[in-house]
């Protein structure tokens, strides 16, 4: 069975999911790095229906290539935060107040 592209323009505005405050970061920061530079490469893999509608819904990612961009610009980039937390040990200042 012939599979159909689905262009965004062809898709009405309102159907169109508002994409998640974490995806735009993500695809930025990868694209000044020079992540994006050039496509080289192809990735193929055979994955749960279930398991890309779900990050497609969390995402707001309606195409299955950006949603595989986004993945491996996540996973490629460098998390300060975990690094800065492995750093600490996990701990918290013990002088800082917690309480509301």
């Amino acid at each position: 069975m012939a599979r159909t592209a689905v262009r965004k323009k062809d898709i009405p505005v309102e159907e169109e999911l508002e994409l998640s405050p974490l995806v735009a970061p993500v695809l930025a920061n990868a694209e000044e790095q020079g992540l994006f530079a050039t496509k080289e490469s192809r990735v193929t893999a055979r994955v749960s229906r279930k398991l890309i509608d779900a990050a497609k819904a969390r995402t707001g990612i309606r195409s299955d290539s950006e949603l595989i961009k986004f993945a491996i610009a996540q996973l490629a980039l460098d998390d300060p935060f975990r690094r800065a937390f492995r750093e600490v040990g996990g701990t918290v200042d013990p002088s800082l107040d917690l309480e509301f």
